[in-house]
């Protein structure tokens, strides 16, 4: 069944956002002072029809100007991408009003940047990546300074803005050397080129392979490119912080799951001049497990914990794809939608208790919660258990497949690095715990009403992160299906 034409409907999903981004603004343009319009229930509605496309078009395999593939794996990221995008636009509704930010720009940057990931998900063309990047970012520096009226949100911005360009332009470099090696930018092409040149010891291919890495490494907050993490993550709004910390790392992580999996994979273990990417990826692996964990036990900003905690799963993300068999190949995939929630479900948290005038994601401002709001601290315990990788949540099984990964594929020491890293994280997460129910609470302004939508975007990832971490098997299942379609 064909809605519109074969290239259209490659791209539905795709379009239904974007057409609810352009909708957004000129409904901004439109609402006057003061006035309240429902643009987030149109978002919600937006990305609901983008789900429904992605289903319709699942195992089809449809391909749109020959650069865009609706193939099974790029509509599961767009899938979880969907669920990003929903979380965030129930969670913010809270955040809009107090904080007094203008709705459809807000809501319309959401989606033009969920649009960009699933392009950058999608992608068949090196060229096209790199514009869906450039989309999904431009977006997300403005949401991080979005409240104009605060100092470190700007400053944020800023930093992020100038190190995502210079990260840009390594990454256009390694499309400029892939071409002048290959004399194309297409995957298809790439890859049975590359393949045929595995063993000539070429220099210009790993000068390639290296200068792409740098600037999917920058995007995913791998070290030593994860500078900018902290402080953009501290500057900007809670509820931005988990959009960007999710959405963000699903989409760099899909198209550096194509782009190394599928055309470099001749260079992953060995070459002519020298080591595989893998073993490069096993050290970033390493480096960035370790430097999250540690430096996020010292923190005592919520919003900076959890930062280096994203750093820290960022590394987790790259031991399934050093393993890259066929458990690993998988897990990432699963481990990105676990991720995605538990992450977004501890910033909803955040960001629903914060107040306009201070953000209250100090530690010390979770004392003594479970007296003020039993029902947040409960929620808040789960996401964090989740992120500790702690049974029976999904950050558990999520671990656990990643890990397994390793060791059967015989990267014995990656595995027991990720474990005892994991071991580490547990003593930050459960501090928080510790600070909700055995603290006193000190006198603080009482935070605003929470909304009964972020109360339900609560539950619904509570849900989801005990759902999958009890019944995982399906969704592995679809899991393993769907990054297969990519090879």
């Amino acid at each position: 069944m064909s809605f519109l034409n074969s290239n259209l409907d490659a791209m539905a999903p795709m379009l239904c956002v974007i057409l609810g981004a352009l909708a957004a603004m000129t409904a901004e343009a439109f609402r006057r002072k003061g006035e309240r319009m429902p643009i987030g229930w149109f978002g919600i509605i937006v990305l609901a029809g983008a789900a429904l496309s992605a289903a319709f078009l699942w195992d089809r395999n449809l391909v749109a100007f020959d650069v865009i593939a609706a193939d099974n794996f790029g509509l599961f990221v767009t899938l979880v991408l969907v669920v990003v995008g929903l979380l965030t636009v129930m969670f913010s509704s809270q955040v809009i009003h107090r904080d007094d930010l203008p709705a459809g720009e807000y809501y319309a940057l959401i989606l033009f940047s969920i649009a960009g990931m699933m392009m950058m998900a999608t992608s068949t063309d090196l060229l096209v990546i790199f514009i869906a990047l450039e989309v999904l970012s431009l977006a997300v520096y403005v949401l991080t300074g979005i409240r104009r009226d605060s100092i470190a949100g700007t400053e944020a911005a800023f930093k992020y803005f100038l190190l995502g360009a210079f990260s840009s332009a390594f990454f256009l470099y390694g499309i400029a050397f892939t071409y002048g090696v290959t004399g194309s930018t297409r995957l298809s092409a790439v890859g049975p080129y590359l393949s045929a040149q595995s063993m000539t010891g070429n220099p210009m291919i790993l000068i390639a392979l290296g200068l792409l890495l740098v600037g999917f490494a920058f995007k995913i907050s791998a070290v030593p490119f994860h500078m900018w993490t902290p402080d953009a993550y501290e500057g900007a709004p809670a509820i931005v912080t988990g959009f960007m910390s999710t959405g963000v790392k699903a989409a760099a992580f899909a198209a550096f799951a194509r782009v190394f999996l599928s055309s470099f994979e001749p260079f992953r273990l060995e070459s002519p001049a020298g080591p595989g990417w893998a073993t490069i990826v096993a050290a970033i692996a390493v480096a960035t497990m370790v430097l999250g964990t540690v430096v996020g036990v010292a923190q005592s900003s919520l919003k900076r914990m959890l930062a280096y905690s994203s750093i820290a799963h960022g590394g987790y993300l790259l031991v399934g794809l050093v393993a890259a068999n066929q458990v690993g190949k998988a897990a990432i995939l699963f481990y990105l939608l676990v991720y995605s929630v538990t992450n977004l479900a501890a910033f909803g948290v955040i960001a629903m208790l914060g107040a306009r005038d201070k953000p209250n994601d100090n530690l010390r401002d979770y004392a003594g919660l479970w007296h003020s709001h039993p029902a947040l601290a409960a929620l808040m315990t789960v996401a964090l258990l989740s992120l500790g990788g702690l049974p029976p949540t999904a950050g558990f099984i999520g671990k656990w497949y990643i890990f397994s990964a390793a060791v059967s594929a015989g990267y014995y020491k990656l595995a027991i690095v990720g474990v005892l890293t994991s071991v580490v994280s547990v003593f930050f997460y459960l501090r928080v715990v510790v600070m909700m129910y055995m603290a006193d609470r000190d006198a603080l302004q009482t935070p605003a009403r929470i909304t009964p939508v972020g109360m339900a975007a609560l539950a619904v990832a509570t849900v989801a992160i005990f759902y999958l971490g009890i019944l995982p098997a399906q969704v592995l299942d679809l899991a393993t299906k769907s990054i297969s379609t990519i090879f």
